[in-house]
């Protein structure tokens, strides 16, 4: 399918202005990354309830948990199903609030309550710390099921991007602990192998927002041992062994460079015996989960990601 034409437009205007992909100072693409999002996500949507919770960390630290009840799972009056998000930018971008629409659509899309999780980035907090923030937060929400009224045996995890990629690492974290049992994983063009060496590099590393250059400074910002990108906890894909994760929808977007990665992620899981839905979202560029105000055509990415886990979780908008 071609490229969707409201996300061309997009291509071409960024081309035009020529700014570096990935500058030097961190705060600045930081602050240009929100700016441009927010401006792509139209208008709010609603839902049933927002609250924010304080959880703590492993460290001492205290981390800020944004929750979403959509309309359906207050109509409902029963333990719900719930998702807890990691939001993407690479490990050192992006925050809870930026994510404050996007959850919001999701929540809705999947009729389950949405946990996004607002943890530290890097590189003033390097790997492992992102990982343990978002496993705490995944601890303390099955601690706390019941207060927050979630069915502890209908909650998974999710994430875009980075986030993605924290998600499936939460569920090898999860898998190996013991402790407890993620329901579903919701990957949406999750990163998953430091290597950059999948076929849709080649074809897409340049000019479709995300590139080969960027990825490369994100992991120099989030790894500051390189070595320590072939371990599974970040690098999934390398992981040697598969089983027993939890059933995984995965979404990958058609002109993306970490298309084929999360493809051959899901054919391991289904080898390893584990439920796997790969679903490409056609025309979409990394990043349309921000895109849905820039074109209609965006809003595949949540009716897919509602698909997936209201099946999963058996519940009906």
């Amino acid at each position: 399918m071609p490229l969707d034409a409201g996300i061309e437009g997009l291509l071409r205007q960024w081309a035009a202005a020529g700014e570096s992909a990935a500058p030097a100072d961190v705060a600045r693409l930081r602050a240009d990354t929100d700016a441009g999002l927010r401006q792509l996500h139209g208008p709010q949507a609603s839902v049933g309830r927002v609250a924010v919770f304080e959880v703590p960390a492993r460290d001492g630290a205290t981390l800020r948990v944004h929750g979403y009840w959509p309309e359906a799972c207050m109509a409902r009056g029963m333990a719900q199903p719930a998702l807890v998000f990691a939001h993407g930018g690479g490990w050192c971008l992006g925050s809870a609030e930026v994510y404050d629409n996007p959850c919001r659509e999701l929540a809705n899309a999947t009729a389950s309550v949405v946990l996004s999780v607002d943890y530290r980035l890097a590189p003033e907090h390097r790997y492992p710390v992102p990982l343990h923030d978002v496993f705490d937060a995944l601890r303390w929400v099955f601690d706390n099921a019941a207060r927050l009224g979630l069915d502890p045996g209908r909650i998974g995890v999710a994430g875009d991007s980075a986030g993605g990629n924290l998600a499936a690492a939460s569920c090898l974290l999860a898998r190996d602990d013991g402790r407890i049992a993620i329901a579903h994983q919701l990957l949406i063009y999750p990163v998953l192998s430091h290597r950059m060496d999948g076929t849709s590099y080649q074809r897409f590393g340049e000019g479709y927002y995300l590139t080969r250059e960027l990825m490369r400074y994100c992991f120099a910002m989030y790894l500051a041992d390189p070595g320590d990108g072939e371990a599974p906890t970040v690098s999934p894909l390398l992981a040697p062994r598969l089983q027993g994760l939890p059933e995984a929808t995965i979404l990958t977007a058609e002109f993306d460079p970490l298309r084929s990665e999360a493809e051959d992620y899901g054919a391991r899981l289904a080898a390893a015996g584990v439920k796997a839905s790969v679903r490409q979202l056609d025309g979409m560029i990394h990043g349309c989960l921000h895109m849905k105000g820039l074109t209609p055509a965006a809003g595949a990415v949540f009716e897919a990601a509602g698909r997936g886990v209201r099946e999963a979780f058996g519940t009906r908008r």
